[in-house]
């Protein structure tokens, strides 16, 4: 057996200033955020509306508050838990929230609503009430908020976090091939959320995914906050380390650009492939294709494509008719010329199942005006390596078996850091293609899209965006009735 190990450089990204750094955190101070490159175009206020009873609406406009001022870091490691600057110094803009943009929910309303036995009900009750403050806030006459925090009693959270659904004779049916399927034996997620399907996908309606598919509807991106972002608990996560992680959150949902990946030499249009069971009127099981894009600029976008019947005499594992491909594969090449204004030069598709025939006969017919396409799958697997260290592998390292088969560690010891913030051993996905690769330039890639998860400040996100957030955007459009909805958005600030 051979083996070769080769150590893939951090990525570097770029911010508002001159040079490019490997820690957001250092970049935005330094640099400040990307889209202050664009002058005039720069995002200069962040709007906060606030929906939900008056005590959350009260702790997080309290926090807001503190948000605007230095929060020291009561962490050892200052390399990965620095201090908080406050948000002007950081993004250049102000952080603003006004009684105008904040919306009550009656707490008499919410405690009958919560008091409610039936469980599809009390969820219904309450997202109800929420809504109707996303409904109020996103149709004001003056100036709207552009981005709103649904304040979250813990109460409310464990009354309504999820709520079982009643199952159709072909959703029982596929419920018990999935049960065959997941045989006894190891078990290992690729990210921190699983890709493929399970149980959940089918069982349960989960209120955060709800309540963000309404504010789809009115078109106000939000932030769900809770009593673990506001407040300073004892098992609770740092002041300035939530500080940054949800100053960055609602900085990229306004609509402003924290960070990017720094320039490739072509126009690269990264894309997510998944599938997820889709809520239907009808009686039978439908998994719809959800592809997650992101252009150089960093630009996120989600296309939901078609649906595929449930079929129980076919594998667990779905794939798109050559048709179904080609059409999706359309879709996103529009939607990033959209973006962008001219069409890719190259793209890259990553999925964590095999692009069989049809798929990659359609998307590569699709594709046929584009130079470059490669078609990567991304697998779990339980490799492992061991290191002569009191730490893990290093984030990077990619290890080539016989120069077939490679295995790249996208979680790992961090050098800029000086530690491994993960809980468990590191273990690599494996890449593969079906055609020659430049295996080096696509663990880059991969490493890469691990840094463009802006719903945090961390260091790296682990998975690449492109399918790190699949079961989230697949649950939100799958509370969706996209069928009844004319134009159905398509920035990654309202999934997220």
């Amino acid at each position: 057996m051979d083996i070769k190990l080769i150590e893939i450089q951090p990525t570097e990204l770029e911010f508002g200033g001159i040079g490019s750094f490997t820690d957001p955190k250092v970049g935005l101070k330094q640099a400040g955020p990307f889209d202050v490159r664009f002058g005039a175009a720069q995002l200069k206020e962040v709007r906060v509306g606030l929906v939900g009873p008056r005590e959350m609406n009260l702790k997080a406009a309290f926090w807001l508050e503190r948000c605007q001022g230095l929060i020291p870091t009561t962490m050892k490691n200052t390399q990965q838990y620095p201090d908080y600057p406050g948000f002007g110094m950081v993004f250049q803009a102000t952080l603003n929230t006004s009684t105008v943009w904040t919306h009550e929910v009656a707490a008499d309303e919410l405690a009958d609503a919560l008091a409610i036995k039936d469980d599809s009900l009390r969820f219904d009750t309450v997202l109800g009430l929420y809504n109707k403050g996303l409904e109020k806030l996103t149709t004001l006459e003056s100036t709207r908020p552009n981005v709103i925090f649904c304040c979250l009693p813990e109460n409310l959270v464990d009354a309504c976090h999820h709520v079982e659904r009643k199952l159709t004779k072909d959703e029982k049916s596929e419920l018990k091939k999935m049960a065959s399927a997941n045989k006894p034996g190891f078990q290992f997620s690729l990210f921190d959320e699983q890709i493929e399907d399970t149980e959940e996908d089918l069982l349960y309606r989960d209120f955060r995914r709800a309540l963000k598919a309404k504010a789809i509807l009115v078109n106000t991106p939000i932030q769900i906050g809770r009593d673990k972002i506001f407040l300073d608990l004892s098992d609770n996560q740092d002041a300035a380390a939530r500080a940054w992680n949800s100053s960055v959150a609602l900085y990229y949902k306004a609509g402003g650009i924290p960070w990017r990946l720094r320039a490739h030499d072509i126009e690269t249009c990264f894309v997510g492939i998944t599938f997820h069971h889709l809520r239907t009127n009808i009686k039978q099981v439908v998994k719809s294709c959800i592809a997650q894009g992101f252009s150089s600029d960093g630009e996120g976008f989600a296309l939901r494509g078609s649906d595929v019947e449930y079929n129980p005499r076919a594998s667990k594992t779905v794939h798109l008719s050559s048709q179904q491909a080609f059409e999706l594969g359309v879709k996103i090449i529009e939607e990033y010329a959209y973006r962008t204004g001219l069409p890719p030069q190259r793209i890259v598709l990553h999925k964590t199942s095999f692009f069989d025939e049809q798929e990659e006969e359609g998307f590569r017919n699709a594709f046929s005006s584009i130079p470059i396409v490669e078609l990567i799958n991304l697998q779990p697997t339980a490799f492992c390596l061991v290191k002569h260290s009191n730490y893990p592998v290093d984030r990077g390292t990619l290890c080539v078996v016989n120069d077939t088969s490679y295995y790249l560690f996208n979680t790992g010891f961090i050098r800029e850091l000086g530690t491994y913030p993960g809980a468990h051993i590191p273990r690599p996905i494996e890449i593969r293609s079906n055609e020659p690769l430049d295996i080096e330039k696509a663990a880059e890639d991969i490493l890469a899209l691990a840094r463009m998860n802006w719903n945090t400040s961390s260091f790296t996100g682990g998975a690449p965006v492109t399918l790190s957030f699949s079961r989230q955007v697949g649950g939100i459009m799958a509370e969706l009735n996209v069928k009844n909805i004319k134009k159905l958005p398509t920035s990654f600030r309202f999934y997220i």
